[in-house]
């Protein structure tokens, strides 16, 4: 009891959720490692890399439960992109790491981002190379128009206006219809859910 005779009454704080933080540096060289798996690739340029870039972040931290460097996306017309991915690649040329070279293309004018050192794998996991590697083997060869289709179909970018960052927890949600077991599993689970938070409503109170 305190003083005033009232009854003590606990609060329960909800645990703050993880601030994601970018790593600089981890991102300059996932540039350079998709730069230089990239290379033969006909179809890599700017756009491209942007998209490879985003669902490499994205894929890891669906897969892996955090991104792989923790660059802030953010929405586009054309898709997710990076959204400082200007000032660091700026950096990354006067640095001598990258260079850009234009090439005239059927669709006009692409940007080819060319590693201009190693990139060092020591940076990620085993897991996150296989990812980035798997990731470049699989679009190789697509189109930029045809890997920004396909953000185009990821919630993240559906729900967020232009230039509006996109959350990484957004990767774990999914736009496919339940099965029919996850059906019976949410159903099977309303009863006991509902007497939950009965229960704690009532302790709130």
């Amino acid at each position: 009891m305190t003083a005033m005779g009232a009854k003590h009454k606990t609060i329960r704080h909800r645990p703050t959720p993880k601030r994601i933080k970018a790593d600089d540096k981890k991102f300059r060289e996932l540039i350079l490692l998709i730069a230089q798996r990239s290379e033969g690739d006909p179809r890599f340029g700017a756009l491209k890399l942007n998209k490879l870039l985003f669902y490499a972040d994205f894929l890891a931290y669906a897969r892996f439960g955090k991104p792989i460097t923790g660059q802030e996306y953010f929405a586009l017309p054309q898709g997710p992109a990076p959204k400082y991915m200007v000032p660091i690649r700026e950096k990354m040329i006067k640095s001598g790491e990258i260079a850009i070279r234009e090439r005239e293309t059927l669709t006009g004018i692409q940007e080819r981002t060319f590693a201009l050192r190693e990139p060092d794998l020591s940076k990620f996991t085993p897991e996150e190379v296989n990812l980035i590697s798997s990731l470049v083997q699989r679009c190789f060869g697509h189109t930029a128009k045809y890997l920004s289709e396909l953000t185009h179909k990821f919630a993240g970018w559906q729900f967020a206006k232009e230039k509006e960052t996109i959350p990484y927890s957004v990767a774990l949600v999914s736009n496919r219809a339940p099965t029919a077991q996850e059906l019976k599993h949410g159903a099977d689970l309303e009863a006991p859910a509902a007497a939950c938070l009965a229960k704690y409503a009532a302790a709130a109170i």
